[in-house]
């Protein structure tokens, strides 16, 4: 049948396109964080701000991101678009970089790095479109190559942060460049429940890297002569036309409740280890900085060399990830990552509380440290995200996603504040870090045959509900 033949031909062609789309958005959000985490510090000293405005100024992007997140996965999952969204949230981002391009106080520092965040809110409406419009089985892979463009931007800021106040008068023009892109770019694709399963394009992605696209027609006249009544999609899949107007129509939040949804025992794990896991990040991302300009001299450029080397091992780490979540369960996964971010934590306790050797062995001791705690970073990032978007409703997957990155949000907020005052005193730091570490580990263990996807029942559901 040639017309649902060109129609998945469609779909596939707009999906890529948007899911590029999505891969530039994090591509940036990764360059700029890259240049805000070696240079804030020195651009605070320059103002003659207080010590304690580098955790502010960390934590005042998370705050602003804390807040929009949910709302703009309400939004998001109430029109079932996230075109509108993206578009609104990069002015934040545009303007954000702006005042802090203008640097003329500590407080108009702390107000740029605010607006900004606002704009990261999107982030949430984002996961949920990626959840609606992809296959259980391929979610995971989805993610890992989402996040790693996120990383991939500490590699680009390698040579730019001499430039920094520049940096980011350049920011906003990418940020505006990338309005355009997504008007061009970016699709609202139907989600996976929009369809009949006869007609589902998702079903042919399914098969996407397995088999020639020219298996596809064949496919197509068979699926003909089974449904001859049955009326072929068009060659344009407008959201505003799914097969299902249920779906559509029917306000995903009717019969929500936020306590039976978010106090299920696999959720509160998933979101418990979403908050640890960016609390520890965050804090040692924060001692970093300080302990590398105390022990070894390092400057605004040796931190931003540090800092891509690290995102080329994160994002290996995300590619390694991607692979294994074809043989490997998300639970899997995300106890292998918390027993390398619990080597890690050990290690720093053990090595960095207190560096002796001298210098060559205190960069050794340094370098493991970090090493571990980015090897495991990508297995837990990964997993708990896939496996949070099982154990969660669909039709309210952009609310969901951005209650746990709220959650996050709220976790690298208190990261740097803890880690801000406490750089003179590693060893309540990191034990802080690792007693959480070892709560996760046993909240885990207790619930580890509930980290499953469970089976959905939510179709007959809604149909008897009207919805």
């Amino acid at each position: 049948m040639r017309g649902l033949y060109n129609s998945v031909m469609d779909y596939r062609r707009k999906r890529k396109l948007s899911f590029l789309t999505i891969g530039l958005i994090f591509l940036l959000s990764g360059i700029e964080y890259a240049v805000i985490l070696p240079t804030i510090w020195r651009y605070l000293q320059l103002l003659e701000a207080p010590p304690y405005f580098l955790g502010l100024g960390l934590s005042a992007f998370s705050f602003s991101g804390l807040v929009s997140g949910p709302m703009f996965g309400h939004w998001s999952d109430k029109t079932r678009t996230t075109k509108t969204i993206i578009l609104f949230s990069n002015v934040f981002e545009i303007v954000g970089n702006f005042l802090y391009f203008m640097g003329y106080s500590k407080w108009l520092l702390l107000s740029s790095r605010l607006v900004a965040g606002i704009g990261a809110g999107a982030g949430s409406s984002i996961f949920g479109f990626l959840t609606r419009t992809t296959l259980p089985d391929e979610r995971a892979r989805v993610f890992a190559a989402v996040m790693a463009c996120r990383q991939a931007g500490l590699l680009i800021v390698k040579n730019w942060v001499k430039m920094c106040f520049m940096v980011q008068l350049f920011m906003c023009g990418m940020w505006l460049l990338m309005q355009f892109v997504v008007m061009v770019l970016y699709w609202d694709i139907p989600p996976l429940d929009s369809f009949p399963e006869q007609h589902m394009p998702l079903a042919e992605v399914r098969r996407e890297e397995e088999e020639p696209l020219v298996m596809l027609e064949d496919e197509d006249r068979a699926v003909d002569n089974q449904h001859q009544t049955e009326t072929p999609l068009s060659s344009e899949i407008p959201p505003s036309r799914p097969d299902s107007p249920s779906v559509e129509t029917t306000d995903p939040f009717v019969n929500f409740s936020a306590s039976r949804e978010f106090l299920r025992e696999e959720v509160v794990v998933l979101l418990t280890a979403q908050f640890i896991t960016l609390f520890n990040q965050t804090a040692l991302e924060t001692m970093v900085t300080p302990l590398t300009q105390k022990y070894f001299g390092l400057g605004e450029l040796g931190n931003s060399v540090m800092y891509s080397l690290c995102g080329v091992e994160v994002i290996a780490g995300f590619f390694l990830v991607r692979w294994l979540s074809r043989v490997l369960e998300d639970r899997v996964v995300l106890a292998v990552g918390l027993l390398i971010c619990s080597a890690a934590c050990v290690w720093c306790l053990i090595f960095l509380a207190n560096p002796q050797g001298g210098l060559v062995f205190e960069l050794i001791e340094f370098v493991v440290g970090v090493f571990l705690q980015l090897l495991g970073l990508p297995f837990v990032a990964v997993s708990q995200v896939s496996l949070f978007s099982k154990v969660t409703a669909e039709k309210t997957q952009g609310f969901s996603q951005g209650v746990r990155r709220s959650v996050g949000g709220l976790a690298t907020i208190l990261g740097p504040l803890w880690a801000g005052g406490l750089i003179g005193n590693l060893y309540v730091m990191l034990g802080m870090m690792m007693l959480l570490l070892t709560l996760i580990m046993i909240m885990m263990a207790l619930s580890y045959e509930k980290l499953v996807e469970p089976i959905r029942v939510e179709h007959a559901q809604d149909s008897e509900n009207g919805g």
